[in-house]
């Protein structure tokens, strides 16, 4: 966006398309009201209050044809999302009035946004820094009530605040650094100063620590995890799968290899996002079509973050578990013991050398057996703390911040080590600037436009 354009008044359907009650169309700039107002017949925009919403007609004005009945929303700078003035139009939901109305809006001198320049503007004007930018998306995409409060925590400020602290803090130990260098008042200014930045970089340095032991629950939250339902033909997968999802996206019959291809699918799993993926039974096969499903069921595996096993326990164990066992040894997973409304033919014993009893869990799908036992085991997995155990509160949920984290952390240990090899104070400080630098990124203090474009090409157009 070259920066001659880059505060035009814009404008953008802000609702997902297709049919529905209400379509909205966003409108932020300096001629917001004005471009509105001219097609809009009914009050005066210009004279309404702000934040009201005003009843009326968007006509044409060529044919001065009414388009569509509709609810305007006046909203003056600098209290509004963008800080600019923001119009929003509420219209009927459908592609064709929506977008007519939003064809006579950029004809009246407003430009189509650009992917999340709402959101962008917002930042740019001040009122988000990049984190919570960052965390507008995380919030629209969030799959499960706990990433949805995650992403509403980082929304409300409450990752910046911890940065800005921090940031604050190396601020204050490199001017006394300064201070102490220029004018020394003391003859062993030199340890003085040393022991500060020392003290100061321990410190801090144990703060990144805590944050970033929360950056693999809080990639879980954000991503998903993916998770691969695997195991022998007809030992009811698809069954484990339909009653995860709570509906029937696989087709379960008792003919082996009727799953040929790998079935993926969002869960939510006592507030952990699972991405399901019930792959084809793995076996021997001259079947062309399911040996690729087997295929891509082997590679499932070596991809997933969690793996559950399932195996028949009505039926003595046999190679192909075996062998399902010994692929999945060194990965995080469940044992599904399934169909145990049947007599049981696997005991604990033939299990022992395989997994932990802990990890092995007896169900039935058909009787919904062991079910919520699996469904709590998955959670206390990956989120036995809990999301509010952490300090301050606060989880790393981007991959971007995680980076940053760990460049900012090893700045840190680059002063630690130049302390004990006893470098100049002013060597130093430059690796401590260089924490304090890194920490900026990720608010946004310091930042390159390459950077912003990446990032805001990644929402929505109307956000």
């Amino acid at each position: 966006m070259s920066a001659t354009t880059e505060f035009d008044t814009i404008a953008a359907i802000a609702t997902p398309p297709g049919e529905g009650g209400i379509s909205i169309i966003r409108v932020s700039g300096e001629d917001a009201i004005g471009i509105v107002n001219h097609l809009y017949k009914g009050k005066n925009l210009d004279q309404v209050d702000s934040h009201t919403i005003n009843y009326g007609h968007i006509l044409d004005v060529e044919t001065k044809s009414v388009v569509d009945e509709v609810m305007v929303s006046v909203m003056r700078a600098p209290k509004t999302y963008t800080k600019e003035d923001v119009v929003e139009v509420n219209c009927h939901g459908g592609l064709v009035a929506t977008n007519e109305i939003l064809q006579l809006i950029l004809s009246q001198g407003a430009r189509m946004a650009e992917p999340g320049e709402f959101t962008k503007r917002a930042f740019l004007n001040g009122r988000l820094d990049l984190s919570q930018a960052e965390a507008v998306m995380d919030l629209i995409r969030a799959k499960t009530d706990r990433s949805m409060k995650v992403a509403l925590n980082q929304l409300d400020g409450s990752l910046s605040r911890l940065i800005k602290n921090l940031r604050q803090d190396i601020l204050e130990v490199l001017a006394q650094v300064e201070v102490n260098i220029d004018y020394p008042e003391y003859d062993d200014v030199e340890t003085l100063t040393t022991n500060l930045l020392k003290e100061k970089a321990t410190e801090v340095r144990q703060s990144i620590d805590q944050l970033l032991k929360t950056a693999k629950q809080g990639k879980v939250l954000r991503d998903g995890l993916a998770t691969a339902i695997v195991g022998r033909p007809n030992v009811g997968k698809s069954s484990l799968l339909n009653h995860l999802l709570h509906e029937d996206k696989a087709i379960v019959t008792d003919v082996a290899g009727t799953t040929r291809d790998v079935i993926e699918e969002f869960v939510n799993v006592r507030g952990v996002p699972l991405k399901l993926v019930d792959t084809a039974g793995i076996r021997d096969t001259d079947d062309k079509v399911e040996k690729i499903g087997v295929e891509r069921s082997r590679q499932a595996i070596n991809t997933a973050d969690l793996i559950m096993v399932v195996i028949n326990a009505s039926e003595p164990l046999i190679e192909e578990d075996k062998e399902l066992l010994r692929l999945t040894a060194d990965k995080k997973r469940l044992v599904i013991l399934n169909k145990t409304d049947l007599p049981r033919q696997v005991s604990d014993e033939d299990l022992a050398e395989w997994a932990q009893p802990e990890d092995i869990i007896g169900t039935s799908v058909l009787t919904n057996s062991g079910l919520d036992q699996l469904e709590e085991r998955i959670a206390d997995m990956f989120f036995n703390e809990g999301i509010e155990s952490n300090q301050n509160n606060v989880m790393v949920t981007n991959a971007r911040h995680i980076g940053l984290l760990k460049q900012a952390e090893n700045a840190l240990d680059d002063v630690l080590h130049g302390i004990e090899a006893g470098m100049p104070v002013d060597l130093v400080q430059i690796d401590m600037t260089r924490c304090w630098s890194y920490l900026g990124e990720i608010t946004g203090d310091s930042y390159q436009d390459e950077l912003l474009d990446q990032l805001f090409s990644q929402f929505c157009v109307g956000k």
